[in-house]
């Protein structure tokens, strides 16, 4: 178990339950259901749905979902996969006429069949123990009644008034008084409380081939899309076998691709060819090593990360011990690194995350996004459902594993974690963000392990950011002679306001003492709440 030192935000300590995500009222949504003897998994669809009211610009039932599910029905972990594919009718061909070399990231073009619905539902009839009607209540009461609007959100929401005048529709939903709500502002979601009141009584059949498949496939209809009825009756998320590495006595499970969870072990096994016990926590010498090995991971993640239906992915060997050695020998200690090639030669050539845990001990770890804020801009008429931008993360270019082809699975940068001491979940956690998900995933991670931190520590503690090449982001708290090191190595390192660093959320499970401990970030609204 880990280390329990002091923070500068408590970590939060309960027994019976707990919930930590982005958003306080979701958060209470989801301790709610846990206290009418609901599970963690219909805890977990609680938060997600409220989610989508107070916190519309990160995720919603137009995005897509993934879970690690710890069930005591079974005691085992399940992977589960809720990202949609693209439309039969789209194709590179399309693209190419228009003179695009890449897929715009506004409009219906960039939609794939929202997967979050199927996936709700099928986490609750596996392993639920409620229904729609009973966890969607949160959902529906704060839709139609209204929310006071927090901080960050008001912030997000501001941020995008551009792309929410990309449609009537989304003007109506998003920007009924002409701009965006400020802090404490009331927001209602008449819309969205019709559409969760109908999958409330019907299920996701009305959202695959009921009454909202026929209002979203009319919707593209007329702005320019490419879906059909069979495009979403035919769609169904699925169960997958979770991908792992060891980091000493621990072992951290991903989801495996199309997700790019694959990323953090990558990195980890790299990094654990090191003595990092040595290394002084955020030194140049320990930060440098973890931008190298992110780099070389990311190298990969981009070559091979991509819909597994449609390609014979290389992923034993990629987490061999060998394939880590021989990733761990690339690594020059004094020089960062420049155009970081993959290291195997194969021929083949916005977001929200929660953490729960209930009495029992089944353990959710669940992310649901619409990838941008607000992703495609576009909310189809009526029901205030706000269409993810997914489909824009294929490329255009045939060859590479992860191109446009019809009803074929993007890459999806959303990716939930949970970590195993001697066979049993210590550690449920993910770090919202785009592609900062693995590098964050990795730092927190590390925190925890290497430098005897608790949640809470370990989630706020500084961070970097890796993009492309030798360019990072330090956040505040990395000092200046550490900075002007990492900068004798050869980054560049970029001085941008209000870089995001992640949202983390976390739940440490101690199995001996039947304990359990939450921690938040404070980088964004939310907060872990045990009971």
């Amino acid at each position: 178990m880990f280390e329990i030192r002091n923070s500068h935000r408590s970590m939060i300590v309960g027994k019976n339950g707990m919930v930590a995500s982005s958003q306080p009222l979701a958060v209470q949504a989801g301790i709610d259901i846990l206290k009418k003897d609901g599970n963690a998994i219909d805890a977990a669809v609680a938060v997600a749905a409220t989610l989508n009211v107070v916190e519309p610009m990160s995720t919603g039932i137009g995005g897509d979902a993934f879970a690690l599910i710890y069930s005591q029905k079974d005691n085992k972990l399940h992977s589960l996969n809720a990202s949609g594919w693209s439309p039969e009718n789209l194709t590179i061909d399309y693209f190419k006429d228009k003179g695009l070399d890449k897929i715009p990231l506004i409009g219906l073009q960039a939609v794939s069949v929202p997967g979050a619905v199927s996936g709700f539902e099928k986490a609750l009839n596996e392993y639920g123990t409620m229904g729609f009607k009973e966890v969607l209540e949160p959902a529906i009461y704060y839709a139609e009644n209204g929310f006071p609007v927090s901080e960050l959100a008001s912030y997000s929401w501001h941020r995008a008034v551009e792309k929410l005048n990309s449609h009537p529709a989304t003007v109506k939903n998003y920007l009924p008084n002409g701009c965006p709500p400020i802090v404490g502002e009331m927001f209602y979601s008449k819309d969205l409380a019709k559409t969760f009141k109908t999958i409330a009584k019907g299920g996701a059949e009305e959202f695959y081939k009921g009454s909202i498949a026929k209002k979203i496939v009319k919707f593209s209809e007329e702005n320019e899309g490419f879906f059909t009825l069979e495009d979403f009756a035919a769609f169904e998320a699925q169960w997958d076998t979770p991908i792992s590495s060891k980091y000493k006595d621990y072992e951290m499970f991903q989801c495996p691709p199309n997700g790019q969870g694959i990323a953090t072990l990558l990195g980890l096994n790299i990094a654990k060819g090191f003595e990092l016990e040595s290394m002084i926590h955020n030194s140049s010498q320990y930060l440098h090593l973890l931008i190298e090995a992110k780099k070389l991971a990311w190298a990969d993640l981009r070559t091979f990360a991509a819909d597994p239906d449609f390609n014979k992915l290389p992923l034993d060997e990629l987490l061999s011990d060998e394939y880590s050695v021989k990733q761990q020998n690339r690594i020059n200690l004094n020089k960062a690194a420049e155009n970081v090639k993959p290291g195997l030669d194969w021929s083949h050539g916005d977001t929200i995350y929660l953490s729960v845990v209930d009495k029992d001990r089944n353990v959710v770890s669940f992310i649901n996004s619409l990838y941008f804020g607000f992703g495609s801009g576009y909310v189809v008429e009526g029901t205030g459902i706000c269409l993810q931008n997914r489909g824009a993360l294929f490329s255009l270019d045939p060859k590479h594993l992860n191109s446009l082809e019809p009803r074929k699975r993007p890459f999806q940068t959303i990716i939930p974690a949970m970590v195993f001491q001697n066979d049993l979940p210590v550690l449920n956690f993910g770090v919202m963000g785009g592609d900062m998900q693995p590098q964050g995933q990795m730092q927190v991670f590390l925190n925890l392990v290497e430098y005897g931190m608790n949640v809470q520590q370990a989630i706020e503690a500084p961070r970097f950011k890796h993009y492309d090449d030798n360019m990072i982001a330090l956040e505040q708290g990395i000092g200046i002679k550490t900075r002007a090191e990492l900068i004798s190595k050869g980054h560049t390192i970029r001085s941008d306001i209000g870089e995001f660093f992640g949202g983390a959320q976390a739940i440490a499970i101690d199995n001996e003492k039947d304990v359990l401990f939450g921690g938040s970030d404070p980088r964004r609204d939310g907060c872990a709440i045990g009971w």
